[in-house]
């Protein structure tokens, strides 16, 4: 008896997978059948839950999912992945795709994946032009690219630099001051040029 096997990922764990699985569980999956990776990039390799999804198919089952980004970020990785469930005998059902739901297992829906999937590549590829574009021209322009601020100030590192010259031992100071010893000494030596 074939049976659908629901994949749901959200890439940081402080979101928030709710409205995936609500739309597996209306699409027909049962909640035993659902994995669920949290924190996890689409573009990392290892997905611990994702490979236990692919263990629990067999010929005949079905993988659904509600968009094509859960799988991944590349075009050709998805469509290999497509190939080798079709290859085990099992389907993918896209249930947010171009406004519809979408199975692999029709002619049909396996063309509409392709070609969806080829235009979402495009638009993630375009994107990351953008960026890079972007910081290229505020680095050019000497703009602030952002980025975390520093917590511990250089009086602060001076200071600590002191304590070390006096025989504290610089680990301890380092980690009163909440950094590695390599970070302390990175930020002493940039102070003394």
């Amino acid at each position: 008896m074939s049976k659908l096997i629901g994949y749901a990922r959200v890439s940081t764990r402080q979101q928030s997978a709710d409205r995936q699985l609500a739309d597996l569980l209306a699409a027909g999956v049962r909640r035993d059948d659902l994995y669920v990776d949290h924190g996890v990039p689409g573009s990392r390799a290892s997905r611990p839950e994702f490979d236990r999804a692919l263990g629990a198919l067999i010929d005949g089952d079905t993988l659904v999912i509600t968009t094509l980004d859960r799988l991944g970020r590349s075009t050709q990785n998805m469509l290999a992945f497509a190939d080798e469930l079709r290859g085990r005998g099992a389907g993918l059902r896209v249930l947010n795709l171009g406004g519809g739901d979408v199975d692999t297992a029709t002619p049909m829906g396996s063309m509409l994946f392709t070609i969806m999937e080829a235009l979402a590549q495009m638009e993630h590829e375009i994107k990351r032009e953008r960026v890079v574009d972007s910081i290229s021209k505020r680095r050019e322009a000497g703009k602030d690219l952002g980025g975390r601020p520093r917590r511990i100030t250089d009086s602060q590192i001076r200071n600590a630099v002191r304590l070390v010259e006096g025989g504290e031992p610089a680990a301890q100071v380092a980690r009163d001051l909440g950094m590695s010893r390599a970070t302390f000494y990175r930020r002493s030596r940039a102070l003394a040029d």
